[in-house]
């Protein structure tokens, strides 16, 4: 009975430590303008979005791809970016037609 209460302990604190490392941290370069001086907004964040599993598959592979662009004006710029991945995912470029 001890036995199996630790290792629960154990597997649930083992849980916890993985998601924990998940957890985004802040961004410190929002809001802040990239080399070019743009700050991208929302249409760049539904193109990113759009073109994301494109750009992931490269990233994996390259170090001047990046999947996210970190020099954007914030909820915006995420907002376009869900909008476009999920256009694209799941919800209508290459989504299912329901049947009836």
């Amino acid at each position: 009975m001890c036995k199996t209460l630790a290792l629960g302990i154990l597997i649930v604190f083992v849980i916890m430590m993985f998601s924990l490392s998940c957890a985004p941290g802040p961004n410190d370069a929002a809001k802040t303008p990239d080399k070019t001086g743009k700050v991208a907004g929302f249409w760049k964040g539904l193109w990113h979005g759009l073109i994301s599993p494109i750009t992931f598959i490269i990233s994996v592979f390259s170090k001047s791809v990046n999947f996210y662009e970190v020099h954007n004006n914030g909820g915006w710029y995420n907002f376009g970016f869900v909008i476009g991945a999920g256009l694209f995912l799941s919800g209508g470029i290459l989504g299912r037609r329901r049947r009836r």
